[in-house]
């Protein structure tokens, strides 16, 4: 692994913030092999996220819609990658994603055990659950050899996103943005109602910034339009920007915001990897299992006897762990009023 023509080859994860956490395991192979090549398979959508990245030295796209097989897709990729990597690691635990790098016939193919990946797979780790008790965890312990993985206490390295500066000029043009500090709102989930604050819980907390000198924008893609709209209804200096940006420029209005207050979502991990302060607002999700990777941040989570359930929509119908997380506990963490931390899970 000393040799500076060693290259690695990963296969990169599906979801926004499952690719920032990614960054972790990146900055650990730099860091343990300096001199190292870099590329990572991922979605098209990914590119501009992991162009932001300085470890990675390159990025290859892969073509296939979430959840498809996309065989002849996965066998072209494979075909340009043959003969140009030593190791690939595979972040996925589906039996398709373990495809590219063994139609690559790349020799040192490491994953963990799932879909019956033994052919697919040369190195074969089982998924201990207590100990790799984090996304972030398990992404960074494929990167290292295995006997520092048992006890689960290895190094955790923070994403950190580069920031395009000029872009950003311009898009504080192109969207009429203030000079006010600006608070980011963060309204989409992907995964799930259950994941998602109420809107008017938003709403609310937008109105008492704005009337406070604040400058609220509401980031999200074209999903998130409406409830961009409801949030913003009637307020001045409060600007829907869902489905007006791309995310390499969301990127850049989140490094420029003071503060974020956010679901359980990728641009959670976005903002948390660009140093911006980070309100992280938990419902059926954990945030012990996928935390936002920075120590500026402070969990809102009730920590109901229901919760976490891991359900897209609530089980019982109430969505209680959401509902019952009031305005006032927001603004107060916001403004600095009060500082609320994780309760015990």
């Amino acid at each position: 692994m000393a040799d500076k023509a060693w290259r690695i080859l990963v296969v990169g994860p599906s979801w926004v913030g499952d690719m920032v956490m990614a960054q972790s395991l990146f900055m650990t192979l730099k860091a343990r092999h300096p001199h190292c090549y870099l590329a990572v398979v991922a979605p098209e959508w990914s590119q501009p996220i992991l162009a932001r990245m300085a470890e990675v030295d390159e990025i290859v796209p892969l073509a296939v819609g979430h959840g498809t097989l996309g065989l002849s897709a996965r066998r072209a990729v494979a075909r340009q990658l043959r003969g140009r990597f030593d190791e690939a690691i595979v972040l996925p635990r589906s039996w398709k994603s373990a495809l590219v790098p063994f139609l690559a016939r790349i020799p040192r193919r490491t994953g963990f055990l799932g879909e019956q990946r033994y052919g697919l797979l040369t190195q074969r780790r089982r998924l201990d659950k207590r100990v790799l008790d984090q996304t972030v965890k398990r992404f960074v312990s494929l990167g290292l050899p295995l006997e520092e993985t048992v006890e689960g206490d290895f190094a955790i390295p923070s994403p950190r996103l580069r920031v395009d500066g000029d872009n950003l000029v311009e898009l504080r043009l192109q969207h009429s943005l203030s000079s006010r500090p600006a608070i980011a709102l963060m309204p989409g989930a992907e995964y799930g109602p259950a994941k998602q604050w109420p809107l008017d819980h938003f709403h609310r907390l937008a109105k008492k910034l704005v009337d406070e000198g604040f400058e609220i924008r509401v980031l999200g893609g074209p999903k998130d339009v409406m409830a961009g709209d409801e949030i913003v209804q009637g307020l001045a200096h409060a600007h829907n920007l869902c489905g007006k940006t791309r995310l390499a420029d969301a990127v850049d209005l989140l490094a420029d915001c003071r503060q974020v207050v956010t679901n359980d979502s990728g641009l959670m991990h976005v903002a948390a990897a660009v140093g911006s302060r980070i309100h992280a607002i938990y419902g059926s999700s954990s945030p012990s299992y996928t935390p936002p990777l920075t120590d500026n941040a402070v969990i809102h989570y009730l920590a109901l006897s229901c919760s976490p359930c891991f359900k897209r929509t609530c089980p019982l119908g109430h969505t209680n762990c959401l509902n019952q997380l009031d305005v006032e506990r927001l603004h107060k963490a916001v403004t600095g009023t009060t500082e609320y931390l994780e309760p015990p899970v």
